[in-house]
């Protein structure tokens, strides 16, 4: 049997098998062993960041949109897959499992369920098909210079002229923004407003006159976030989510989507096969304490995960999402220093440990997303 091809009559040690029929199984193998080349599975491995390369990205997705597997969660009426929460989890698994490209598409993973949940009919029809097929990449501008965590203290201005609002001002830490054609972004839209209160969820087209995005280096050499600066933007009132100055509850919606999926489970598989090969050659008892450890870590990791994936897309759960957050980072980071003990001169290992240190501050600090759920279980 060809090395690339696997029995699906085996069961595979960390792999969901409840609920997931014996047909799925085989036909999501059969595709990942015809469908992934070595090229595919090279990009795969070598990830380091959020995402793998863009071009493995796009060729990945698009063989998942051509088999109709672009968006395993969605519905189907919005084009989705439509599968439970066992084939969801299957299919990430076995992805991983199997060294496909990472997409982490934005599009898919957040506004595209915020859009089902929260859009317009005529937002749903315009975008959720675009997102679908790749020719609309979104990016996320929430933190500014002076507003990271503390999300409320955004100063970027949206000012309604008629028809349309008028932006200037910056978003910063913004993923992928190089690469993307639309950004949802929160603004303030009454001037004088503070806090949650006078804020609009906005929709807009990257290639609007007065939009420059500028690379941001990281300590590993990649420039995956940006700074985006906004002069005189100009951008339709009609292409919000909710209403203007209620902007905080598209954007507290989408913040607990993102949470709770921005570092699935196969990911951190991912990072754990890494690391036990990284450090094969490791005769440390303490090292092979550690691996065990982490496996533990990430078993129970998974579970919590199988009850968020359990629930609708866009569903609302702060609590879940906080805890997924601060659980997934805080493991990947464990995982990642691990693959670098005594093999700090392995390139790969090392570019993954850089990639990840700013992993427990995005899209709120570990310490941020603690009070949250302090505050929210009564404490």
């Amino acid at each position: 049997m060809d090395g690339n091809v696997f029995s699906t009559t085996i069961a595979r040690p960390g792999l969901p098998s409840d609920g997931v029929s014996q047909a799925f199984r085989d036909e999501v193998d059969c595709f990942l062993a015809s469908a992934l080349n070595e090229d595919l599975r090279r990009a795969g491995r070598e990830t380091t960041g959020l995402k793998s390369s863009r071009e493995a990205a796009k060729a990945w997705h698009d063989e998942l949109y051509r088999r109709g597997w672009a968006a395993p969660s969605w519905p189907v009426e919005h084009g989705g897959a439509g599968w439970s929460p066992d084939e969801q989890r299957y299919f990430e698994m076995v992805c991983a499992e199997q060294d496909a490209p990472v997409v982490h598409s934005s599009g898919i993973r957040t506004i595209g369920p915020l859009i089902i949940a929260m859009g317009r009919e005529d937002q749903k029809r315009r975008y959720l098909p675009a997102i679908l097929s790749g020719d609309h990449e979104w990016c996320q501008g929430y933190s500014e210079p002076q507003a990271g965590s503390d999300l409320t203290a955004l100063h970027l201005h949206a000012e309604l002229q008629g028809d349309d609002f008028i932006l200037n001002g910056s978003k910063i830490w913004t993923s992928f923004a190089d690469q993307a054609t639309h950004m949802f972004l929160l603004a303030r839209s009454e001037p004088g407003s503070t806090g949650k209160d006078g804020l609009v969820f906005l929709l807009v087209e990257m290639d609007q006159p007065g939009i420059e995005v500028c690379p941001i280096r990281f300590i590993d050499g990649e420039c995956e976030t940006n700074q985006v600066f906004f002069t005189n933007v100009r951008t339709p009132a009609t292409e919000r989510i909710g209403e203007i100055g209620d902007g905080w509850a598209a954007a507290r919606a989408l913040m607990t989507i993102a949470r709770s999926n921005n570092t699935p489970p196969g990911l951190i598989r991912r990072a754990l096969r890494a690391a036990k090969s990284a450090t094969a050659g490791v005769e440390e008892e303490a090292v092979s304490r550690r691996l065990a450890d982490l496996e533990i870590r990430l078993d129970t990791f998974e579970a919590l995960s199988a009850r968020k994936t359990s629930q609708s897309p866009g569903a609302v759960d702060h609590l879940t999402a906080s805890m997924l957050k601060v659980l997934a980072t805080e493991l990947q980071q464990a995982i990642n220093e691990t693959a670098i003990s005594g093999q700090v001169e392995q390139e790969l290992a090392l570019a993954r440990y850089l990639a990840n240190r700013a992993a427990t501050i995005y899209s709120g600090t570990s310490e941020v997303h603690r009070n949250t759920m302090a505050r929210l279980i009564g404490c």
